[in-house]
C-alpha cells in the first residue's frame, strides 16, 4: 500500500469526476433522488468551496469538501472513499484536514447532512468520533426519513487521538 497524501484540488480532473461519480452512485442507491444532496462536479469547483483529495500512489481515494456557509460557519460536503479503499483512514485524514482548515480560517462550527441507510453506518461513526452531533435541519435542508444533520462546535472539541 502506497503512502496516504491529501491535496487541496484546484480544479477537476478525470479521476475526481469518476471519483464523483461513483459518490454519485452509491448515494442514489441509498435514498429517493429528492434525498440525495450530492454535488455534482460543475457545482463543487466555485469560490466558496474548497475540495481534497486523498491520494495512495497515483491513485485518487477518497474526496471531501468544505463549503463556506457564512464568516463563522461552514459545511462539510463530498466526503467518499473508494469502497475498496474504506477502513485504511483516507476518510480520517481528509476530515481532520477539513476540520484544521474551518479552525485555521475562524470558523467556530461545522454542518453536514449524511444518510440514514445502513451504508452510511461507517460514516456517521467517523463523524461521531470526532464529535459531531446530531441536529435540527440547517440552510435549506428539511427534515427527510434518509437524511441525518450533524454540527460541530469548533471552538470547544478536539481532535480524537
Amino acid at each position: 500500500m502506497a503512502e496516504l497524501h491529501i491535496d487541496i484540488l484546484p480544479e477537476p480532473t478525470p479521476a475526481f469526476a469518476e471519483l464523483v461519480e461513483a459518490h454519485v452512485a452509491f448515494c442514489d442507491g441509498t435514498a429517493p433522488a429528492e434525498s440525495c444532496h450530492r454535488l455534482p462536479v460543475s457545482a463543487l469547483f466555485t469560490p466558496d468551496i474548497t475540495i481534497w483529495v486523498a491520494r495512495e500512489g497515483d491513485q485518487l481515494i477518497a474526496m471531501g469538501a468544505l463549503k463556506a456557509l457564512s464568516e463563522r460557519d461552514g459545511e462539510i460536503k463530498s466526503m467518499h472513499t473508494r469502497a475498496a479503499c474504506r477502513g485504511r483512514g483516507a476518510g480520517r485524514a481528509i476530515l481532520a484536514t477539513i476540520i484544521r482548515e474551518a479552525r485555521s480560517r475562524g470558523l467556530t462550527a461545522l454542518w453536514l447532512e449524511t444518510g440514514t441507510h445502513p451504508d452510511f453506518a461507517g460514516a456517521r461513526a467517523l463523524y461521531a468520533a470526532y464529535g459531531f452531533t446530531e441536529c435540527p435541519p440547517f440552510g435549506a435542508y428539511v427534515t427527510d426519513p434518509h437524511s441525518l444533520f450533524l454540527t460541530l462546535e469548533l471552538t470547544t472539541t478536539k481532535e480524537p487521538a
